[in-house]
């Protein structure tokens, strides 16, 4: 089974470690030192890099992790200078690893921005985030709302893999979106509890981000209302709710 782990970095930022206890694939890594200092005391020696965008705290390591373990990377051509180009529906051999995963094109956040879904686990970028999602920085909602449209096909048992931990300032945006979900109610008591405790708040369950997460749930009447009272203006649910529910999120 593969095993995976949060390593975090920098102010929140998670690097995620796909190993076997013996060879890790490193999923955006923003900064060298303290994944060095983990593969260290663990006996671990990275086999491969895994990168979603370009974005300085998702590749600033990548320098000193290769020079010290010249390894294949995989990802966008910006940033990441990999060693293999990724395209949307490619299918990659985890390096060292018995596994494989699968690339998503889900550009929004930047216009080529992708992520890797593998054995049951979906790593993101800042495409989602537990109870929210990426700003469209290069993208506009509608790009981005269809993006995260492909990765609600995936199964509901999916583990979700964020590149932040957002999760709790998400989950007060969430709350003023929808507070009467119970769901979501169970999630901020959780998330809470688990942050005290100085534990990560992912992965989580893509079945329950369907459930609380505002930006998965454009379709449905209870955020289009809210929406539409936010904006002063009838919405229509999906893309034009996303697009409304976004802005209303940046403006915090």
């Amino acid at each position: 089974m593969m095993i995976v782990e949060a390593i975090p970095i920098l102010a929140d930022n998670y690097v995620w470690a796909l190993h076997d206890g013996r060879s890790a694939v490193l999923v955006d890594p923003g900064d060298a030192p303290p994944i060095l200092a983990w593969l260290e005391a663990r006996g671990i020696v990275p086999s491969g890099i895994l990168v979603t965008h370009h974005h300085w705290d998702h590749v600033g390591g990548l320098p000193a992790l290769l020079d010290r373990f010249p390894v294949p990377v995989f990802g966008p051509t910006r940033g990441a200078a990999p060693s293999r180009p990724v395209a949307d529906g490619d299918i990659l051999d985890l390096p060292g690893l018995p596994w494989q995963v699968r690339v998503i094109d889900t550009p929004g956040h930047t216009r080529d921005h992708v992520c890797f879904v593998g054995e049951g686990h979906l790593f993101c970028g800042d495409t989602l985030f537990s109870c929210g999602c990426g700003r469209a920085f290069e993208g506009d909602p509608p790009t981005l709302y269809a993006s995260l449209s492909r990765l609600m096909e995936l199964p509901g048992e999916t583990q979700v893999h964020c590149a932040h931990e957002y999760t709790l300032a998400n989950l007060d945006f969430a709350l003023d979106v929808e507070p009467d979900n119970p769901a979501l109610q169970a999630r901020d008591r959780e998330a809470r509890a688990l942050r005290r405790t100085g534990q990560p708040t992912l992965p989580v369950s893509l079945a329950r981000e369907r459930e609380t997460n505002p930006f998965l749930r454009c379709h449905l009447e209870s955020v289009r209302v809210a929406a539409s009272q936010h904006t002063g203006r009838a919405l229509a649910p999906g893309a034009q709710t996303f697009a409304a529910v976004r802005a209303w999120k940046d403006e915090e």
